[in-house]
């Protein structure tokens, strides 16, 4: 029977973490009563507590981690004491539902635990893949510590949710639980936000074609290795017929935009930071093809990347590195350039340029995909089944 869920959120604001929504609104709509804890937005989200849509959010300001370790040891402290004070005020409940990174919300869930609740361990990241791949440090100490972290963090868990099979192997091997327990519950794009409106050509800035980049800029997101491949479509193979756009924010933000200017890339390449979504589907509509220039690292070999699922959406063609999941996701809705070669990555992106009907075809497949297959249809169902191997 339905019950009260907590969910436990710490990467990002909801209802901004589109998935942790998804999650929130798929129980609610199954009959529970949803409680979130999440930080404050900057410019959303920015309500200490609200009722959204029948769904209850708890929010605590958050200064996000700048630099090396240090400055997340000091960011997931606040984070944790935030969210214990926050669940105390919550109360009991039948489950804890906590969404990782950080590995150390466990430790909020076994408060619960002892209270009679169940613990859901939805895992969005890897976290020592996550480690190894943005800091570069090899396996320290405090790689070590991120897997004992992850470690316990199964060990608490009554189910595990997997965003796919990779992550569920991880579950099922590294983190020792039971093939009945894992529960595989993959990200899909928000239908309504992402549909297709007639192109804008200015967008184009007076070039032919236009190469779209969406989502986060941080380390390990590969944006500028999509720079660096720009620069040899232009130089390398000639091509000057299309305009760039970069939309979305990160911590490597500022980096890349003095990378692009280094490169002598700031005249056809634009960086939006984060835009509202009718902003975004301009874009996407209007881009010719789109850029997922994730290097091919621990972390991101394995992983489900929304940007893919939501060029999809948009039935946008897409140039890829030859990453496992990428290949998983997308399948012939992109080409996939070898691991992290740039000059590549720039061909692939140059015959697509001049092949609008395999482009048109390529985007056809895409769409199908997301609302086939890989939709959150789908993946609401296996959200259910596993709330219901809780015994709640």
């Amino acid at each position: 029977m339905p019950g009260k869920a907590l969910i436990l959120v710490e990467n990002l604001s909801v209802p901004f973490d589109r998935r942790v929504w998804q999650e929130s609104t798929t129980l609610r709509d199954a009959g529970w009563e949803v409680h979130v804890i999440c930080p404050q937005g900057t410019k959303r989200d920015t309500e200490p507590e609200v009722v959204l849509d029948g769904v209850h959010i708890h929010r605590y300001p958050l200064t996000a981690a700048t630099g090396g370790p240090a400055g997340y040891l000091r960011e997931y402290g606040s984070a944790l004491r935030h969210t214990f004070r926050l669940a105390r005020k919550i109360g009991p409940v039948d489950v804890v539902h906590a969404c990782n990174p950080p590995d150390l919300l466990f430790l909020v869930a076994r408060m619960l635990k002892r209270r009679g609740a169940k613990f859901v361990f939805d895992q969005h990241d890897l976290v020592p893949e996550l480690y190894l791949s943005r800091f570069d440090r090899g396996r320290d100490l405090l790689y070590r510590g991120v897997c004992a972290l992850e470690r316990a963090t199964f060990r608490a868990a009554d189910v595990v949710i997997s965003t796919n099979e990779s992550y569920r192997d991880v579950a099922l091997t590294r983190g020792g639980k039971r093939p009945e327990d894992v529960f595989v519950v993959r990200s899909a794009p928000v239908v309504d936000r992402f549909h297709r409106v007639p192109p804008e050509p200015d967008l184009k800035r007076g070039k032919p074609h236009l190469l779209c980049y969406l989502g986060v800029m941080g380390p390990q997101d590969g944006v500028d290795y999509a720079l660096r491949a720009l620069a040899k479509l232009r130089d390398d193979l000639g091509r000057t017929d299309w305009h760039a756009v970069f939309v979305g924010s990160g911590d490597a933000f500022e980096a890349m935009v003095a990378l692009s200017k280094d490169l002598h890339l700031d005249d056809r390449v634009e960086f939006t930071g984060r835009i509202p979504d009718a902003d975004l589907v301009c874009y996407l509509s209007t881009a010719d093809v789109c850029l997922a220039p994730d290097p091919l690292n621990p972390l991101n070999d394995v992983s489900t990347m929304n940007k893919i699922m939501e060029y999809m959406a948009m039935s946008r063609p897409i140039v890829s590195f030859d990453l496992r999941e990428a290949r998983v996701s997308a399948g012939d809705a992109a080409v996939y350039a070898p691991a992290n070669d740039e000059l590549e990555f720039a061909k692939l992106t140059a015959r697509l340029l001049d092949d609008p009907a395999e482009r048109a075809r390529m985007g056809e497949l895409g769409a199908a995909r997301v609302a086939g297959p890989l939709s959150w249809a789908n993946s609401a169902r296996a959200l259910l089944a596993a709330y219901s191997a809780t015994g709640r």
